[in-house]
């Protein structure tokens, strides 16, 4: 008898196995196998969702997460998207890089910003897991590393395309500059800049620099911009201690033209922050929010409604990030089942050849060093929002 009841037991069990392996899957399809495949390829990416940059990290989640969804809902690749906050620190970057390695992450969005993601850059490295940042921009995010791929400009071309914007447009020939000297993005673009400005007719009147600790007071940095005559100042840094510099230099009664790159997008939606003291900022970017493109504008509209604020540069960036992976995906007939290091292989030989037409730009193209060829547009604070100016 009991072994009558045991064996029962056994083929109950055995039939509820069967039934599991059948099941739909969290995105509604099946596996007609005896295991259920994965439908999904997991796409997953750090950045600052807490903190002082938060407003890159949440616009570049906001528009992944936009662009998963309409993806989708057309039926053909489909995704899953996890974002892990890093609050802009490289060894929180890295935890939570392997939160998402455990998780099961077969491509990334690397990390947002450029100090973490040269950490989780050596990881996804290591790892062969396929990386595409949206905005992370410094080289050493890419460099000697295969698999890391930017959809961003990278430093050194912002800083030698800012010089030759700022000669072009002729905005001024005496400049200051002032720049971050422990942050690999600011660096990294103060370098470039001043190779190339003295070969434009650009003069250097005033350098000076701040860290971490002094990123408050700016009124030695202003006054010395101020008392060397510099009709331009160049600020290649995030928005936050610009925020700062305009509020310092109003107070002085300084108004020069000022001139910003990508981490400047995102001012206009800082807390606290007064946007008229920003009226008038110049900055180059990627992006239009005010574009007539119909993709573009589609996009605004739908990002707006959605999340309440205009998408900045970061989002633009990170939507294009996901549609470029769908099309690599699908060119290299990639499936969700395949390993990490084997999609890995696949995207290498993708990114490297094909072109990808993007609302950051048209006829984007990869080097085999993961830098993105694609032309900057320059942009203007109007009104409290951004114009275009190209």
């Amino acid at each position: 008898m009991k072994k009558t009841l045991c064996l029962l037991l056994a083929v109950v069990m055995m039939i509820g196995l069967f039934a599991g392996c059948g099941s739909s899957s969290a995105s509604g399809t099946a596996d007609s196998g005896s295991a259920a495949a994965p439908a999904a390829f997991k796409i997953g990416g750090t950045g600052p969702l807490t903190g002082g940059a938060a407003i890159y990290g949440t616009a570049c989640a906001n528009a992944a997460a936009l662009a998963v969804e309409e993806i989708n809902a057309e039926g053909g690749i489909q995704f899953e998207l996890k974002y892990e906050d890093d609050a802009h620190d490289a060894e929180k970057a890295v935890n939570a890089y392997n939160a998402l390695k455990d998780w099961g992450m077969q491509i990334s969005l690397g990390s947002v910003t450029s100090t973490p993601c040269v950490a989780t850059s050596a990881e996804t490295f290591a790892d062969r897991i396929f990386a595409l940042t949206p905005s992370a921009s410094s080289v050493a995010v890419v460099e000697g590393k295969d698999n890391q791929f930017q959809v961003c400009f990278t430093d050194p071309n912002q800083g030698s395309a800012s010089a030759q914007y700022i000669a072009d447009k002729k905005l001024a020939t005496k400049v200051a500059v002032i720049w971050k000297a422990d942050d690999v993005y600011s660096k990294g673009i103060y370098d470039t800049f001043m190779a190339a400005a003295p070969g434009l007719g650009l003069e250097v009147v005033s350098d000076t620099q701040f860290m971490d600790g002094n990123d408050t007071d700016f009124s030695v940095q202003v006054a010395d911009a101020q008392a060397n005559g510099a009709e331009l100042v160049f600020l290649p840094m995030y928005y936050t201690p610009a925020s700062l510099i305009f509020a310092q230099a109003k107070q002085i009664g300084y108004s020069p033209v000022w001139f910003g790159v990508d981490g400047m997008d995102g001012i206009l939606t800082l807390e606290g922050f007064d946007t008229s003291l920003a009226e008038g900022v110049i900055l180059l970017t990627p992006f239009s929010a005010d574009s007539e493109d119909a993709r573009t504008a589609a996009f605004v509209k739908k990002y707006q409604e959605r999340f309440g604020d205009i998408p900045n540069q970061f989002a633009a960036d990170a939507y294009d990030c996901v549609y470029a992976y769908a099309q690599a995906l699908k060119a290299a007939g990639a499936t969700p089942d395949m390993s990490a290091e084997q999609i890995c292989d696949l995207m290498i030989a993708q990114f490297t050849t094909m072109t990808y037409d993007g609302i950051t730009g048209e006829g984007m193209t990869w080097s085999a060093d993961g830098t993105v060829t694609k032309d900057p547009k320059g942009m203007v604070i109007q009104n409290g929002t951004y114009v275009g100016l190209d």
